[in-house]
């Protein structure tokens, strides 16, 4: 269990992030949520559908996407994580890696940071400290802008995980609760798609690490390489993948279409957990 600014996360069995950007260039959903009211509607359809969590995001993280300021990013998020902790009694997190932000967030109503740069900016790990919610620290080779350019490994499951454990032994010196921790190997941010199939065939490694394990594979670009399809006809194959992430041990998948991936999960999860 978690305890998500007041509100309890049970990560005893996999669990459905609402993918919720209110940003005017993210790669699947972007403009669409933009006013408070849009938000809202879909964060109430997220919910009703299944979603245990809503991860509001105000910058895209997305190839080539524009750079926003912290302010321009809180004049984003903060309205709609207020009305959304108004009105549903759903776990809220906050997609960013602005110590700012961070703050202003909770502050709002949000119960969990989930950071693509794993508290490596300036002021990131302090701030998370202070704001004494769960954190979710990301793998991500490069930059946003350009991490796809040429990512290299030379055993990417191997330099994942090292890089996590590191990312955790500095978190809890500087004060945060290891049990407060969630990792996510950062499918697609700056990875082939053969290092993205690696990653996903042996995500029970990152079992050694006795933490949550958040995988975001929805609609992305990893399934137009593998399928040749465009974002718009990826909903199967994202299914398929969050199926394949539960039955390697994930706890949390992160997703825009809710209701089509909670059914997935339930009955991967029933499988799974069958003991004969």
């Amino acid at each position: 269990m978690l305890n998500c600014g007041g509100k309890t996360l049970d990560t005893s069995q996999p669990q459905v992030m609402g993918i919720l950007n209110v940003t005017p260039d993210s790669f699947s959903d972007g403009g669409i949520f933009l006013s408070v009211e849009s938000a809202l509607v879909q964060a109430r359809r997220m919910v009703n559908e299944g979603a245990v969590i809503i991860d509001v995001g105000g910058e895209s993280t997305r190839p080539g996407a524009a750079t926003v300021t912290a302010w321009q990013e809180m004049d984003r998020v903060v309205p709609v994580i207020e009305a959304i902790q108004r009105e549903l009694p759903v776990i809220i997190s906050i997609d960013t890696s602005k110590p700012d932000v961070m703050c202003a967030a909770v502050a709002a109503g949000a119960g969990m940071i989930n950071d693509v740069r794993a508290l490596c900016e300036e002021g990131a790990l302090q701030a998370a400290a202070r704001c004494t919610v769960p954190v979710c620290l990301m793998h991500m080779q490069g930059e946003p802008r350009s991490m796809q350019q040429a990512p290299q490994y030379e055993d990417v499951v191997a330099e994942v995980v090292a890089f996590l454990v590191g990312r955790i032994t500095v978190c809890v010196a500087a004060g945060i609760p290891r049990a407060h921790l969630i990792i996510d190997p950062g499918f697609g941010f700056g990875k082939a798609l053969g290092h993205n199939l690696s990653l996903l065939k042996h995500l029970d490694a990152f079992q050694s690490l006795a933490l949550p394990v958040l995988v975001g594979m929805s609609r992305k670009s990893m399934i137009g390489a593998a399928l040749g399809q465009p974002v718009e006809q990826r909903l199967p194959a994202s299914i398929a993948l969050a199926a394949l992430a539960v039955w390697q041990g994930a706890t949390i998948i992160r997703v825009h279409d809710v209701q089509a991936t909670v059914d997935a999960v339930k009955m991967t999860w029933a499988v799974k957990k069958q003991n004969q």
